[in-house]
């Protein structure tokens, strides 16, 4: 009986017109029902009288030119990723240049290697037990993210700028930018920020656009391709370019760039971004929350570039809307847990100080040892301190011991959510020490020394003035009527608060709860005062 496979249908039949050496013979329509291919023994298939004392032929499938093989292959490769499931990376030939880098080096460079042991979740893995991924895992989905925006984006930004350089380049200069945007992160990230980096002026974005030039320029600037092929001739990365890019700040001069740069601003920091998108997908997925669906593919179909500036058509509005809902959620069931944030006053309290012993420096005068200063290497310094000859260190090590065994200080007394949708007139705004001062005023006498914290927890859901974003100004366009405007963003978001507070009162037992409650009543629904946050 004839095979019922052609030679075409045979993944090898295709290489071996390349090849002077013929293909393989098929394996018969018994042979393969017995679930043998070309190379394998036949034993186990059971021969029909005229073919019993036929010796099986062994086939080894000849594929010509190894070097048509290894062609696709050669200078990528993958990393398997829970999120992505495979991430795509450069890597050098295997007949390396020497003048030529590629995003392996960046991703094996000290720098990137280094947040490994920066968590990703500063607090939040205390309650969340399944939450240890690092900045780094998330550094290399931004990365993928931001590749695929530059792919689909680039056709729509060509036409907005005739003197755009070639689309892998383009695809480059946002993947890396992505890959190294979280470079200056300390420990425990973003309340490092506020309880360390603050008292410098600084942020991690600072400390990130100092590295870019000065410790991963050179590797930077000898890239010469993206996976899916080179630069142009003569085109190269700026590390410059990737500094501005990464710096989240909506009022930054955009002058000082080409305009095709500034255009691809919001991919980096914006209302959705690279960097968004994957952490609400890591993390969600990571903590094991049960969240809404992230349509990350339709999210960046949808999404263009016009003279305007990054532009979401109609359609891809109600996935953008999700998205929100999403992030939202995370925020007030992860990031600002209860016990995350517990946990956080209790780190605040001590967390000066210990800083005096292990890094009493401006990270931009010691970047050397910076490189060091990570969760890792705080955690198991502290951890050696309850010991410690220094009575001041003990006494930091006994609190740390506390943190790092889990048990929480602050209890929850009182929670309330107070949203703002950015339209309220005639509202003054109170800080943290304001509201703990009419706090403890609205007590009782006998419990106005109570030792109690304030924690104003803050998440802006979407830009407090939807029609002024500045850099990150984000479009709409209406295929009805061909128009491209931001107060098409008003229908779509208004419903959506502009900003959330989370007000929660922290005390060191639950025996105070109900006078704790009705104060902080008190105070919230005075007439004519909002809270003003400190987060």
């Amino acid at each position: 009986m004839p095979s019922r496979f052609s030679s075409e249908e045979w993944p090898w039949a295709r290489l071996a017109r390349f090849s002077p050496i013929p293909p393989p013979t098929l394996p018969s329509r018994r042979s393969v029902r017995a679930g043998v291919g070309p190379g394998l023994r036949a034993d186990n298939c059971l021969p029909d009288s005229a073919s019993a004392k036929i010796p099986v032929r062994r086939h080894t499938p000849m594929i010509g030119d190894p070097s048509l093989l290894g062609a696709p292959y050669d200078g990528s490769a993958l990393i398997a990723d829970p999120i992505h499931e495979y991430i795509t990376f450069t890597v050098p030939y295997s007949t390396p240049d020497p003048s030529e880098r590629t995003e392996k080096d960046l991703i094996d460079s000290p720098w990137v290697q280094r947040l490994r042991y920066i968590y990703q979740l500063q607090s939040a893995r205390w309650v969340y037990p399944s939450a240890e991924h690092s900045r780094f895992q998330h550094s290399l989905g931004v990365m993928h993210v931001a590749g695929r925006f530059a792919r689909h984006l680039y056709p729509s930004l060509a036409t907005v700028v005739p003197d755009l350089p070639s689309i892998n380049f383009i695809e480059e200069l946002l993947r890396v930018t992505a890959l190294v945007h979280d470079l200056g992160h300390g420990p425990f990230c973003h309340f490092f920020d506020a309880n360390f980096l603050e008292q410098f002026g600084l942020t991690h974005e600072h400390i990130g656009q100092v590295l870019i030039r000065e410790r991963l320029g050179k590797i930077i600037r000898k890239i010469r391709r993206s996976p899916h092929g080179p630069f142009n001739p003569g085109e190269h990365l700026d590390p410059d370019h990737l500094a501005f890019l990464i710096l989240k700040d909506p009022e930054k001069d955009s002058t000082r760039v080409p305009k095709w740069v500034a255009f691809l601003q919001p991919v980096i920091g914006g209302i959705y971004t690279a960097d968004n998108l994957d952490y609400v997908l890591r993390d969600s997925y990571m903590c094991g929350v049960a969240v809404g669906p992230v349509d990350l593919t339709r999210l960046i179909h949808y999404t263009l570039i016009t003279p305007k500036g990054l532009t979401i058509h109609r359609t891809g509005l109600p996935a953008l809307q999700m998205f929100l809902n999403t992030r939202l959620y995370l925020y007030s069931n992860v990031y600002y847990h209860r016990t995350t944030r517990a946990i956080d006053i209790h780190l605040r309290e001590i967390f000066g100080d210990t800083m005096k012993y292990l890094f009493p420096y401006n990270p931009l005068d010691r970047l050397d040892a910076y490189l060091y200063l990570t969760d890792w290497s705080l955690m198991e310094t502290v951890r050696h301190w309850p010991g410690d000859r220094s009575k001041a260190k003990r006494a930091l090590g006994r609190e740390w011991a506390r943190i790092l065994g889990r048990d929480v200080k602050w209890k929850m007394a009182y929670n309330a959510f107070l949203p703002t949708r950015g339209d309220e007139r005639g509202r003054t705004f109170i800080d943290q020490r304001t509201v703990e001062h009419r706090l403890r005023q609205a007590l009782p006498p006998h419990l106005r020394k109570l030792d109690f914290r304030v924690d104003m927890a803050n998440q802006d859901p979407r830009p407090l003035n939807l029609l002024n974003m500045g850099e990150f100004q984000i479009y709409v366009y209406d295929p009805a009527t061909r128009s491209i405007s931001k107060e098409a963003l008003k229908e779509f978001f208004d419903y959506l608060p502009a900003r959330i507070v989370q007000f929660r009162i922290f005390a060191k037992d639950h025996s105070t709860d109900a006078e704790l409650a009705r104060a902080a009543e008190k105070v919230l629904t005075s007439d004519g005062h909002s809270v003003k946050t400190n987060v």
